[in-house]
């Protein structure tokens, strides 16, 4: 049984207890899900009549209508995060200090602020300056919205890629800066791309969180998904009481299904990015060729050793096939060589012969 590094590995008195733990705890979820189920039974909310109110017309264009403005505020506010996102994590990791600073001054400023708190300010803002600010002006919410969900969300893609950037290897960027490589390719061509490769999982949660937060949106009466099922159960009674908690159960669950959708585009997008073949493609090993009259080193070693083995004595096949294949190169100039060798010799004679057979002084000597 391998342990843990955060706790000891349980043992059987400690599985059985978590069993019985998991199972007292699931009881317990599904009989609060049951008597809420009953409670809102008991007081009518699942009749008939209170549901058939979704097969209207204009019930059903204004759920549509409220779709597709949070499509709306979510493409433009995403596309816009992204962007200066990656604006910042550029200007924060730049070598010039002002730059740098006001970049992470941007950051943690608007990371610190609540996102409400920054909607409601621009909100306000355009409203007081609305005739000054032409298109932005007229449609103040909408505007409100998108560059509050902008500013949010482009800070906190930022420090993502930052992350991104810390995690490219430092040596990647010395040999590319080694190769000659300017600060802004080394980042084009290094860094951005292995950042966003590594963050992609990080940088689709946070614009899911992006998606979600456009319901923010009621609180400046932005007609978007949750202000017009808002708008649609305060003015819709049936059975003497407002229709709140099925418009609650209809719109909690289109929200879900869109964060669905883009967690499975998020999911998709990573595993594609990870079949996908970047590089250069390495050839295919072949098969060497055999140069022509080179002799297998196994071939010629094998009979040397065999003869060593019989003799007792280190193998000199070699050696001597190359002594004789430098007898076998003499030519006439070899042999004149050695006539002349045996011609130069003196009045003492070979080298070889014994000194006392001269007839110097050391042979009378004798």
């Amino acid at each position: 049984m391998s342990s843990s590094v955060l706790y000891d590995a349980p043992g059987p008195k400690a599985r059985m207890r978590n069993r019985i733990y998991s199972v007292v705890g699931t009881a317990a979820i599904i009989g609060l899900a049951v008597v809420v189920v009953m409670r809102l039974a008991d007081r009518g909310h699942f009749e008939s009549e209170v549901w058939n109110t979704f097969n209207y017309s204009s019930v059903r264009e204004t759920i549509r209508d409220g779709i597709l403005t949070t499509l709306k505020v979510f493409a433009f506010a995403g596309v816009l995060s992204l962007v200066l996102g990656v604006l910042l994590a550029v200007a924060r990791a730049s070598d010039h200090r002002p730059v740098r600073w006001l970049a992470t001054g941007f950051i943690e400023l608007f990371r610190a602020i609540p996102l409400l708190i920054t909607i409601y300010a621009l909100w306000v803002l355009f409203l007081t300056y609305k005739g000054d600010l032409g298109a932005i002006g007229e449609n103040n919410g909408f505007w409100a919205l998108v560059l509050g969900l902008a500013v949010y969300n482009g800070a906190v893609q930022a420090e993502v890629l930052r992350a991104g950037f810390n995690a490219v290897p430092r040596g990647q960027v010395e040999a590319a800066y080694a190769l000659g490589l300017r600060k802004s390719q080394v980042m084009t061509m290094l860094l951005l791309p292995q950042a966003i490769r590594s963050m992609l999982p990080t940088i689709i949660s946070q614009l899911v969180v992006t998606l979600k937060d456009t319901s923010l949106g009621y609180i400046i009466t932005y007609s978007e998904l949750l202000y017009a099922g808002r708008q649609l159960a305060n003015t819709t009674l049936v059975n003497g009481q407002y229709i709140y908690v099925p418009v609650i159960m209809v719109v909690g669950t289109i929200y879900v299904a869109m964060c669905l959708a883009l967690s499975a585009l998020a999911t998709w997008i990573e595993k594609r990015g990870r079949r996908t073949k970047t590089g250069i493609a390495v050839a295919a090993a072949a098969e060497p060729a055999e140069a022509p009259g080179v002799l297998d080193p196994a071939a010629v070693s094998a009979p040397a050793a065999a003869a060593a083995g019989e003799t007792g004595d280190a193998p000199m096949a070699a050696p001597a096939r190359e002594t004789e294949g430098a007898k076998g190169t003499e030519g006439p100039k070899g042999a004149e060589g050695a006539e002349g060798a045996e011609s130069s010799k003196g009045p003492q004679g070979d080298a070889s012969e014994p000194r006392g057979d001269s007839d110097g002084p050391v042979g009378k000597s004798n």
